[in-house]
């Protein structure tokens, strides 16, 4: 009896270590059930010379295609993580849009 019960925890431990691996139709994310976005930065570079400020992000991320949008201070350190539907934005100590670049 004790064999089974853990037998039957086993897969159930399997199977949830697989869920991560499913797909979800028309290139839908898993997590989210939504189609993912990508990012295009190349229509948002007019802003470079802009400031940043809340409104000119959400301008960069509609124009860029972008799901979420990564602030970059001066003299700071990124992570190099890459992420398709991410625009990022760095900006200097005037406040004023200095790079746009997706990942």
């Amino acid at each position: 009896m004790k064999l089974a019960i853990i037998g039957l925890a086993g897969i159930g431990l399997a199977g949830i270590g697989l869920a991560g691996c499913a797909t979800g139709s028309g290139g839908e994310s898993p997590e989210t059930g939504m189609a993912p976005m990508s990012c295009n930065a190349a229509p948002a570079q007019y802003h470079i010379g802009h400031d940043a400020t809340q409104a000119m992000g959400a301008a960069i991320l509609k124009d860029s295609g972008a799901r979420t949008l990564r602030w970059g201070p001066p003299n700071s350190a990124w992570t190099m993580d890459y992420r398709q539907d991410r625009v990022n934005v760095r900006y200097d100590g005037q406040m004023k849009i200095v790079e746009i670049t997706c990942g």
